[in-house]
């Protein structure tokens, strides 16, 4: 009589050829899912690739918890498309489709979201019908915006409000009801959707409506930021243009003094600063300025960043902003909350496949980034050696109270399996920046997918949910 033995799973590799870990399949969605740019290739892998394996793996992950997946890609990651297409997907599977009404209300966050999600389900197939879970979805999400919201991202694409609104016909929030032969005066509801469905809706006053209208460039930046029109977003991305424009000098310095830039990750604030290079000291002072409230955190912190070739990688086919800037942009950022930071940055060499490592100066803004920045020329251009990094560092600082690795996990170490890294700090954490099929992370670290400011506030709320326990 012989026992039932669990049969072993074939290993799993890297692109690089280091042993990976296997992984449930959840986990295998979640690493593809919270770092991916809906169709857009990688360094690895294609956008086909990702998106195909995604599909695959939606079909086996409980729906509940693809739902919560989705969600938590669009509110904490901020990504837009990649909730849309899991949405999409589980409408397909009688197994998934009783959460999707209240998974597609709760992913919808911005107006053009709404005719977005109806390119993309009719994608495939024009002439399919939609389903009662999505229409029953798009019409609470439709609900949830105002005039101005709807008339800002109602656009001449493929699909405009108007045609979400045919289709799933939503509901106002109050009716005029019916008053015998007389016409009842319309409800602010009724005339928000007339509005829509004859596109008659009030146009917003914002820069892109002024400028596409024809308006002189500098005059429309004057008058929006002495009217305080100008958001902090808007203000950083039409940098380059103002300065293009003549806007003076002095109203830019005037804006920065007088505007909150809550919220901006330092990546928004590096790329502006790149455009208009006369113009830096004043978004670095508000990219301080925005850290300045943080909390901090105490111990030390040993910070690892991935420079190697996969890293300078785009973020996407529309970005200027390679993966291992996004560090920098960590980096700048783990300078003002963790009160003792040490940063490393590591590559190395893939035909030798050893490790080169360097510490990197304690500077703090934009000085961090460019440290960062540079070191990618010459650390090498080879992979990530995670067992000879933590071995490197460990060395040099013998303990922490915690290691952070930022990376896209594709190890190059043929010798050294990656599982055997010494984790040494009191809490260890791995985060990946990419969507690649397999990686190291796991096991004895915290593996964190995607990045984005919810990063440090993570770790953060984890350790000190182990102190209260």
């Amino acid at each position: 009589m012989k026992s039932n033995v669990k049969k072993a799973k074939a290993p799993v590799f890297t692109h690089g050829g280091a042993k990976a870990f296997n992984v449930s399949d959840y986990n295998q969605l979640r690493r593809s899912v919270l770092s991916c740019l809906l169709w857009e290739d990688e360094f690895y892998e294609s956008g086909v690739t990702i998106t195909t394996r995604i599909n695959d793996l939606i079909k086996k992950v409980a729906p509940e918890r693809v739902a919560a997946l989705a969600i938590e890609a669009r509110e904490e990651q901020h990504l837009r498309h990649i909730p849309l297409f899991l949405v999409r997907q589980m409408a397909r599977l009688d197994t998934h489709k009783h959460v999707v009404a209240d998974t597609l209300e709760s992913v919808i966050q911005r107006a053009d979201e709404l005719a977005e999600f109806l390119a993309i389900y009719f994608k495939d197939n024009p002439n399919q019908p939609l389903s009662a879970q999505v229409k029953k979805g798009l019409a609470r999400a439709f609900s949830k915006f105002n005039e101005y919201q709807l008339a800002k991202y109602d656009s001449d694409g493929a699909f405009k409000l108007r045609d979400v609104m045919f289709l799933v016909h939503p509901k106002p929030a109050e009716t005029s009801g019916t008053y015998g032969n007389k016409r009842p005066k319309l409800t602010a509801s009724e005339k928000l959707f007339k509005g829509v469905a004859e596109r008659t809706l009030a146009t917003p006053d914002t820069w892109e409506v002024e400028l596409s209208a024809g308006a002189d460039k500098r005059e429309t930046f004057e008058r929006l930021i002495e009217e305080k029109k100008l958001g902090p977003m808007a203000f950083l991305k039409n940098l380059r243009n103002m300065h293009q424009a003549g806007v003076p000098e002095k109203l830019i310095k005037q804006y920065v003094n007088t505007s909150k830039f809550e919220r901006v990750l330092p990546f928004r604030f590096i790329t502006a600063a790149k455009y208009v290079p006369a113009w830096e000291p004043y978004v670095e002072t508000a990219m301080l300025r925005c850290l300045d409230g943080a909390e901090k955190i105490d111990g030390k912190t040993v910070l690892v960043i991935d420079v190697s070739g996969s890293m300078g990688n785009k973020l996407s086919g529309k970005s200027e902003l390679t993966r291992y800037q996004a560090a920098a942009a960590l980096s700048i950022l783990a300078r003002e909350i963790f009160t003792d930071l040490r940063v490393y940055c590591t590559a190395g060499n893939d035909g030798t496949r050893i490790h080169k490592t360097a510490l990197i100066p304690a500077r703090r803004g934009f000085a961090m980034s460019d440290a960062v920045t540079k070191s990618a020329e010459v650390l090498g251009g080879g992979g990530i050696f995670l067992a000879q990094v933590c071995d490197y560092v460990y060395k040099a600082e013998k303990n922490a109270a915690r290691l952070i690795v930022f990376t896209d996990e594709q190890d190059c170490d043929q010798k050294l399996n990656p599982a055997t890294a010494n984790a040494f700090g009191d809490n260890n954490y791995l985060i990946n920046i990419a969507s690649a099929k397999n990686g190291i992370g796991y096991g004895k670290w915290t593996h964190i997918d995607g990045f984005s400011a919810q990063v440090i506030e993570f770790i953060r709320q984890s350790e000190q949910f182990v102190d209260l326990n």
